[in-house]
């Protein structure tokens, strides 16, 4: 994506698309990282060919790294957080740290695929490596051979101490990582370096073009471009494959209330605290039409949504949280299973299918909001949808009923416009907080409102499907007829 900044001016041009997903190495989910690099290097030439690049910033998701050696050589490509070489991991950290003490230090949701448990799954692997680079860092260092790890994705390593905001070291050596492989800290907003001359010729660039620390965890960018009024009275979405859903806080919330919720404490840019929870999101929707596609079915995403919008609501609910929903495969049957499980009608249709989906998903950004709202002590009076969820006027309407707030869509780029305003800043233009930058977002950008009477469905119908939820979740099996 490239940006275009002046006053009253925030605008982007895709110059570059390219597929992306993990791909099954001898039994390993892997991210083809060799392929991502080269697609990358493709859309900055493509950038260059159209004028002057003025800086670049990396964002990605977040949690995965790659290991180098002591000479800088990638020691494999990255591992995916949906493989399942974590398993049974988690527990055996917990048992060793204590639940309580790791959420006191590193104020993280307890996720299987943190990278902790990742790198505690390396073994032997570990005492090769010398230096451990999250993704959008091992890109970067590609760039500018300048090691270094940005803060906003450090933090969700659960390897960082959220109120030193530095490693947390003693939980590292407690479990057996390396001090040596976590590299030093940078803020959003730092220079990382230039371009290597090597990599400035291939591109057509100059090698003086300075690439920018942005917030590199995808979130912490799309969140400095939700265009709030006041966000001391708002909740956001960021809602992709997953969704994160939470508020913005200057301190982080430790209490024992949030790690039983299991809220996260996230770095966000200029040090604000990203208070969330992490709910699958349309990952089990692109997943259900990957696989009724990879079955020859002609399967449209517009079709779907148009006739899902016509089935009767909240039916049946699943707990899109449950671990079956994490992992590639057959989320139909899974669905499935689930409602029979629970005793709920089973969807029939694909269209039923999907409203099942989007309902339970709507129904998890219920909970989270309200949680968001209780454990910070902040009420919310609306709620932002950003990224590619927020085109999906279905789901979009069916939160703002859901959670009794109107529901406030776009920008759907909200990470690349979060990256571009952090490098903008950078470079000297005159946007000196978040509050400046969200304030040319809503100059510059269009949002879709929803009320929350949109869907025609009373707090009662939500509070009886997420006692179906609740049900499900302590094993007790309901029928609920409508």
């Amino acid at each position: 994506m490239v940006g275009r900044v002046a006053p009253g001016r925030l605008d982007l041009e895709e110059v570059h698309r390219f597929p992306n997903g993990p791909e099954d190495l001898d039994g390993t989910l892997r991210w083809p990282i060799e392929r991502i690099w080269a697609e990358m290097l493709a859309g900055l030439r493509k950038a260059a060919a159209g004028g002057p690049v003025d800086a670049i910033g990396i964002d990605s998701w977040a949690v995965d790294y790659g290991l180098l050696d002591s000479s800088g050589t990638l020691l494999g490509a990255p591992v995916c957080y949906r493989d399942s070489r974590t398993d049974g991991i988690r527990e055996r950290v917990v048992s060793r740290v204590g639940e309580a003490d790791l959420y006191a230090t590193t104020g993280l949701q307890q996720l299987p695929f943190n990278t902790l448990y990742q790198l505690a799954s390396e073994g032997s692997m570990l005492d090769r490596a010398e230096t451990m680079l999250l993704v959008p860092d091992l890109l970067a260092y590609w760039l500018t051979g300048e090691v270094g790890a940005e803060r906003t994705n450090a933090s969700t390593t659960q390897l960082y101490d959220v109120r030193s905001r530095d490693w947390a070291w003693g939980l590292a050596g407690n479990v057996g990582v390396p001090r040596r492989i976590l590299p030093a800290l940078r803020d959003p907003g730092a220079v990382i370096g230039t371009l290597l001359p090597a990599v400035a010729a291939e591109l057509g660039l100059t090698d003086a073009t300075p690439v920018v620390a942005v917030g590199s965890h995808d979130t912490a960018s799309a969140v400095v471009a939700v265009p709030f009024t006041d966000r001391s009275r708002a909740a956001y979405i960021s809602s992709g494959t997953w969704s994160l859903v939470g508020v913005e806080l200057d301190e982080p919330v430790l209490s024992e209330a949030a790690r039983k919720a299991d809220f996260t404490n996230e770095g966000g840019v200029d040090a604000t605290i990203r208070f969330l929870r992490n709910v699958s999101g349309l990952w089990v929707l692109s997943e259900a039409v990957r696989t009724w596609r990879s079955r020859g079915a002609s399967v449209e995403l517009a079709d779907v949504l148009a006739g899902a919008a016509d089935v009767h609501p909240l039916r049946s609910v699943v707990d899109l949280e449950a671990p079956a929903f994490l992992p590639p495969g057959d989320m139909e049957a899974r669905i499935a299973a689930a409602c029979e499980a629970s005793g709920q009608p089973v969807p029939r249709s694909r269209t039923e299918v999907v409203r099942c989906i989007l309902d339970s998903l709507a129904l998890a950004y219920r909970r989270a909001v309200k949680q968001a709202a209780g454990l910070s002590g902040r009420p919310v009076d609306v709620v932002h949808v950003v990224g590619g969820g927020s085109q999906n006027s279905l789901l979009c309407g069916l939160t703002a009923s859901a959670c009794g707030v109107p529901v406030l869509a776009g920008p759907v780029e909200a990470a690349a416009l979060g990256n571009v305003l952090v490098q903008v800043r950078t470079l000297g233009a005159r946007l000196p907080d978040p509050a400046a930058m969200r304030a040319l977002v809503r100059q510059t950008h269009a949002v879709v409102r929803y009320e929350s009477s949109a869907a025609g469905l009373g707090t009662d119908r939500w509070d009886a499907a997420e006692t179906r939820i609740a049900s499900s979740r302590s094993g007790r099996a309901e029928s609920v007829q409508w």
